[in-house]
Parts: structure tokens; sequence; C-alpha cells
């Protein structure tokens, strides 16, 4: 379907789970089976069945769009076919599993990015995924389950999203969900219960994406509130109350492996302040280009890592990094610093070395977080 520079942008709904088996897919189908029944035109893109008989039935009644097969390795696969999804030109698209990578050889490396195709021709779309293949929780995901998940959806997409609906369980049901062989088939039961569905894992995870979908309404409910103050008619001579200013967080960037947790904190921070948040790296040259190679390609990565998340990111000149970091902070109003927990030595320490305790003695006036890196999950 061709679009124009005036075609209206479709509207994302997502729907939020804790773990597979949770209902998320039978939820979006019987939301779309009512839709269909109110008049709407409105088809199947993708829909990953995981032979689970309740979930196929509800998707007997849609139209479903088949899916594009490619070869890949000497079998064939079956990915979305949003070019067949253009086309078609449906009103509403339901799209399952959001965070999932396709197989080498398709028009996009993750299914997100097919989807924002389809928003960006004026689609509507629905789809699901779970509380952890948002990217900014990798971290904390992995701290609760031991398990590092590698789908990962940027919080950006989700936070495009004009709907987002909690698709709720109790531990207890998912695992009495498990135990009838209604989420895997029955010689994986025990392995699951053992291991990711475990009860503490399971009820961590529900916290979690209870409070990311209150959060996420939060969020909507401060943009439309503050949309509403900025289009109120002004009346002469009377003042209105005073905008508090505005949070903005920066983000330390070294060559090292914590660079990316610290990331990851960042972001969840400035979603939950409403904060601007800025990613800043320091180099003598500020030309990245004369750094060694592997600190060169590990730097780019943190830089690329950073925009992904959709925070701006800065590389400074500077020989002293903790003086180059505080003067940035306060030329552009920052209001807390983040760094990684250092690992220096007793000598570095002595010789001044210590760029976070230098930060944190400079900066008396910004809030410095040292965030810890955890090599290991707690009672692990």
């Amino acid at each position: 379907m061709p679009t124009t520079p005036n075609t209206p942008r479709g509207s994302l709904k997502v729907y939020l789970g804790y773990a597979p088996g949770v209902g998320k897919t039978f939820q979006m189908l019987a939301d779309g089976q009512a839709a269909v029944k109110r008049g709407v035109d409105v088809v199947l893109g993708y829909f990953e069945p995981h032979a689970r008989p309740d979930t196929i039935a509800q998707a007997q009644e849609l139209e479903i769009i088949p899916h594009r097969k490619i070869e890949y390795r000497g079998k064939i696969f079956q990915e979305l076919d949003a070019e067949a999804l253009l086309r078609r030109n449906a009103t509403i698209v339901l799209v399952d599993e959001l965070a999932h990578t396709n197989v080498p050889g398709s028009l996009h490396t993750k299914r997100w990015e097919d989807v924002q195709v389809l928003l960006d021709a004026g689609i509507e779309v629905w789809t699901t995924m779970n509380v952890q293949h948002l990217e900014s929780l990798n971290d904390q995901i992995w701290q609760i389950t031991g398990v590092r998940v590698r789908e990962t959806v940027p919080d950006g997409i989700v936070r495009q999203a004009a709907e987002i609906v909690a698709v709720d369980l109790t531990p207890d049901a998912l695992h009495n969900r498990l135990k009838r062989g209604a989420v895997y088939k029955p010689e994986m039961v025990e392995k699951a219960l053992a291991g990711f569905f475990k009860g503490s894992n399971l009820g961590a995870l529900r916290e979690l994406t209870l409070r990311q979908a209150a959060h996420e309404v939060d969020l909507r409910q401060a943009f439309y509130d503050e949309t509403r103050a900025l289009q109120a008619p002004k009346i002469s001579g009377v003042s209105g109350t005073t905008t508090p200013p505005k949070e903005h967080i920066l983000v330390h960037l070294t060559a090292e492996s914590t660079s990316a947790m610290l990331i990851r904190r960042g972001r969840r921070a400035a979603d939950y302040l409403q904060a601007d948040c800025t990613a800043l790296f320091v180099s003598p040259t500020g030309d990245i280009s004369r750094l060694s190679s592997e600190e060169r390609s590990a730097v780019e990565e943190h830089l690329l890592f950073a925009r992904s998340l959709q925070i701006a990111t800065q590389v400074l000149q500077g020989s002293d990094v903790a003086k180059t970091i505080v003067e940035f902070a306060r030329r552009n109003h920052v209001t807390q610093i983040f760094v990684a927990q250092p690992q220096h030595s007793f000598r570095d320490r002595l010789l001044g070395r210590n760029n976070v305790e230098n930060i944190i003695r400079i900066a008396q006036d910004i809030q410095v977080t040292v965030v810890a890196d955890r090599t290991q999950r707690p009672g692990a």
C-alpha cells in the first residue's frame, strides 16, 4: 500500500504478560474476534499456536494472512509477511510475539521492525510480549531469574503504544496450566517448574509487570495533562502554578562492559522521573577513532546501544575526565550523574585516577549515583 507524508500513523496496542502461558495471545485473539463482530476489518498477521488447543480455537474465525516462508540452512521457517499485510491493508493487524528475532533472509532483523512498517503505513497493530523482553529490564530480569534474555524490545517501541493491557494470572493458576500440559509438552513441565517457572520467579515477574503497566498509564496521563495545560487559554494578569525544573540524567560511558548495565539503569530512572537522559563519553582527543581498536569497538557499541534506547549521546574532549563530566553537567542542568562502581587499584586511588571518586568530590551540587555491577546474582 503506498503511503504519503500525510498518512496518519497507526496506533499500537501491547498485551503485556510476565511469562509464557498467562494468556496474552488468547486475550488478543478474543479481543480481535469481538472487533470483527463489531464490523471492524481485522486480520491475523502472525500467530504462534504452541500446540495450545484453546488458543488455536480462538484463531479459527479470524482471517489469517499466510506467513512468509524462508529457507535457512536447509529448513523452511515461517515469518510475518509485512508486504502481504500492507497489500491487504486491514484496519487492525494482530501480531504475536513482538520480541521475536526473524530468521536470516527476512526483510528485517526483528519482528518489532516489521510492526513499525505497518504502523508507518497507518495500520493499527495489536501485539503480545512478556515483561522480560523489555530492554531496560534486562539486568533486573537476570537478577531475578538467572536467565539472560537475548530477545529484547527497545523501551521506545513500547512507549509508542496507545494502550497497554496487562494480562494477569496468579502464579498458582499458571502452575496448574503447566501441570495440565496447557503451556508446554508434558516432558518439559518438570524442568520448567524447577527453572524459570519457580514460584519465587513468577511472583517477582508478575509484580514487575503490573508495576510496568501502571507506570505506562502514568506516563500517558502525564502527557495528557501536559497537553491540556499547553492548550488551555491564557488569561491576562493571572499566573498559573510554576512548573518544577525537569530532571536530567547523565550516564558516564566507558569502554568497560558495565556501561551496558549503566545505560539500562539510566533509561529506567529517566522513564520513572520523566527526565531527559544523556550518555557521555570523554576521551583525551574527543575522537574515538584514535582509541585502540578494542576500546573503540566497545565505545561504539555502547553509544549505539544508548541511541537504541532513545538516549542522547555525546563524545567530549577532555584530559580530566571527572572535570569534563561535571562541567558538562552544570552547563546542561543535569540533576543526576550515573557512574559505574570502579575497579581501580589502591595505587590508582593514591594517584587520583579514580574518576568516580573525583566526580563525587567536585560535583557536590549534583546527585551522583554509583551503580554496582552485580556479576553474580544473590544466592547464585
